[in-house]
């Protein structure tokens, strides 16, 4: 059976603006319905160790280091060093919603996401109904959908690699803001910018587009 990896912000990389243990928990549902069996793990230095998942995904966000609760800049090499192994070893992921604004200890996680959120640069509106725009319809994630209508934010102005391939943007006053891309690797990397909170998985459209970039990091 195929195994997937949720992490969901835990200490350092819990934020005080998403619930990351009911995104979770809503992502598991929907990986499960799919037969994919599921472990859903906080983000603690050991996290990573003693599983080789099929797919992971990146559900945490920037919380507040605490060296006395979790560890040290430093406690937490293994980790990311552990996560950079697993990914060159061929496991995809998909980083959802705050991915792009986690692990900023790590340097390598950004350029390997394909993007991130720059304190002061990137902003969203405020959560709505809202409506995302397909600008890739070839490609086999998101081929058949032309737009996902949602209750979340749109993220804007991310700092985005040129290398990537965008998939879905937010259109906002005349510019076309990408929000969710494939990462040029390796192995196959998605980042999705949708999903503030459960409320965007009670969107069909929302969880079709879920399921097909799962279904596409794990085709071969």
């Amino acid at each position: 059976m195929t195994h997937a990896l949720v992490l969901a912000g835990h200490g350092r990389y819990q934020d005080p603006w998403h619930d990351n243990a009911a995104i979770a928990h809503r992502v598991a549902q929907l990986l499960a319905d799919d037969a994919i069996d599921v472990t859903i793990r906080g983000t603690l230095p050991d996290a990573l160790d003693d599983i080789e998942p099929d797919l992971l995904v990146v559900a945490s966000g920037r919380g507040r280091p605490d060296a006395d609760f979790d560890g040290t800049d430093e406690d937490w090499l293994p980790f990311h060093a552990r996560l950079s192994a697993l990914v060159a070893s061929g496991v995809p992921v998909l980083g959802l919603h705050q991915a792009t604004n986690t692990f900023l200890d790590a340097p390598s996680w950004g350029p390997l996401l394909g993007g991130r959120w720059i304190e002061g640069t990137t902003w969203h509106p405020p959560l709505g109904d809202v409506t995302f725009r397909v600008v890739a319809s070839d490609h086999p994630a998101v081929a058949g959908l032309s737009e996902i209508s949602v209750q979340d934010e749109q993220y804007l102005s991310l700092d985005v690699s040129p290398d990537v391939e965008v998939l879905v943007v937010a259109d906002h006053e005349g510019t076309a803001h990408p929000v969710v891309w494939v990462a040029p690797g390796p192995g196959r990397i998605v980042y999705d910018a949708l999903g503030h909170d459960v409320r965007s998985y009670r969107s069909p459209s929302r969880v079709d587009l879920f399921r097909r970039e799962v279904r596409w990091l794990l085709s071969r």
